[in-house]
């Protein structure tokens, strides 16, 4: 069959709008709407058939809803109402009748089923070129700010608000803060036994009753007017351990965000004003979606700053001579004792890049370890009974462990946590 013949088959089966009458057409020429297609095929049909030409009100297919591009426009950007954003994306939900008569009427006119394209993605493309025209914002098909669902047969527009994410680093000042929220053991976080406030954790809830994530989300997911707050880091730190130098990477992602553009420098003040000299963050921006997953699997080396014990009195020769041997090993590791109820049990081989010392008494040093992520710095001195070959005890034959320990850094393998590619710019204001 020609185009004309094809489209007076269309046409010969009832009342149908120029966008439905365009829209099994679709692939064919381009810089065209549907509606545009549609009326010139109605007059093209007209012309050849030498018949009036007579323009449809009424469409038995789209039942009036290719007229409603800017009404259901409308009603999205109220349903937005005071919500900031700077991407969209807008889907449809059709009737299931309304579907229907889109494959009826391919099959009535003998086109294949899936030509052109479909009704609602008409709607994504005109309801959503006309929710950008009047609110200056951009469609993204990937993670938009908001996503629109038309619900036609509520006749209503659902709105979902995608969350939004501050990157920065941390520095934890106190020992004895762990990194994220440690629900209680005993009460599994429910602050109650029995019936009774818990005696464990005095009916709070919490292992710990503070955590750099309880120290730094609160005041994000305030600015951001947020439903809730999650927080990121890249690694861990162990709770006796202090988080110092040029701090360690996060993100924090806020959930349903209606002001997803806040000040980051008075963002970044209220967060230390929070945190009451705890934990103290530097560096804020606003981050993409994709800097979650970068902060938590981006390769990192760390570089910690520990003060070591040691059971007999050793010389400055001894340790000099034990670092050397340290100075660029490769080092293997077995799960260790402490950590060997919630990890798996395997050797893991990880390289020492560099380390250094000095003896501050005859039985005590301060050491400073740069090496590979996830090398076990406690298991490097003591040797974990072993567990970890080579270790300082081992080459110094002396018993020895960590009695304080400072991580100093943590920096990409090979590269910068601070890639442009994973951050956002404030939007200037729309006039």
């Amino acid at each position: 069959m020609t185009l004309l013949r094809d489209a007076a088959a269309v046409l010969e089966n009832g009342p149908v709008c120029d966008p439905c009458l365009g829209r099994p057409f679709a692939d064919l020429s381009h810089g065209l709407t549907n509606a545009e297609r549609g009326r010139a095929l109605r007059i093209a049909v007209a012309l050849d058939a030498d018949e009036p030409f007579e323009p449809s009100e009424e469409c038995w297919v789209c039942e009036g809803e290719t007229a409603a591009f800017e009404d259901w426009a409308d009603r999205a950007v109220e349903a937005i109402g005071d919500v900031e954003f700077e991407t969209y994306q807008v889907g449809t939900r059709l009737p299931p009748l309304i579907e229907e008569n889109e494959t009826l009427l391919r099959e009535l006119a003998g086109l294949d089923e899936d030509a052109g394209e479909r009704l609602g993605s008409e709607m994504n493309r005109e309801v959503g070129k006309r929710v950008g025209q009047q609110t200056g914002a951009e469609v993204d098909f990937g993670r938009p700010d908001v996503q629109l669902l038309l619900e036609v047969d509520a006749g209503d527009v659902d709105v979902t608000i995608n969350s939004a994410f501050v990157y920065g680093r941390y520095r934890k000042l106190e020992r004895g803060i762990p990194q994220t929220e440690w629900p209680c053991r005993e009460c599994h976080g429910s602050g109650t036994r029995a019936g009774e406030p818990c005696v464990y954790c005095d009916g709070t809830g919490y292992q710990y009753p503070e955590s750099v994530e309880q120290l730094t989300t609160p005041p994000v997911e305030a600015a951001m007017d947020g439903s809730d707050a999650t927080f990121h880091g890249a690694g861990r730190e162990d709770i006796d351990a202090r988080m110092l130098g040029t701090g360690r990477p996060f993100v924090i992602e806020v959930s349903a965000p209606r002001d997803r553009f806040p000040d980051i420098e008075s963002l970044e003040a209220d967060i230390n004003d929070f945190a009451d000299g705890k934990v103290e963050v530097e560096g804020l921006r606003l981050a993409t979606y994709e800097s979650v997953e970068r902060v938590k699997r981006l390769p990192a080396s760390k570089t910690y700053r520990a003060t070591v014990s040691f059971e007999e009195p050793i010389t400055e020769a001894a340790l000099s001579e034990a670092l050397d041997t340290l100075d660029g090993a490769t080092i293997e590791q077995e799960t260790p004792t402490r950590v060997d109820h919630r990890r798996a049990s395997k050797v893991r081989t990880r390289t020492v890049y560099g380390i250094e010392g000095d003896l501050d008494s005859p039985t005590e040093a301060t050491v400073e370890i740069h090496g590979e992520g996830g090398l076990y710095v406690k298991e490097l001195v003591s040797s974990d009974n072993g567990r970890t070959e080579p270790s300082l005890a081992g080459e110094l034959g002396v018993s020895c462990h960590v009695t304080a320990l400072d991580v100093l850094a943590v920096e990409g393998e090979d590269e910068s946590f601070e890639d442009e590619a994973y951050f956002r710019a404030t939007p200037s204001p729309k006039s």
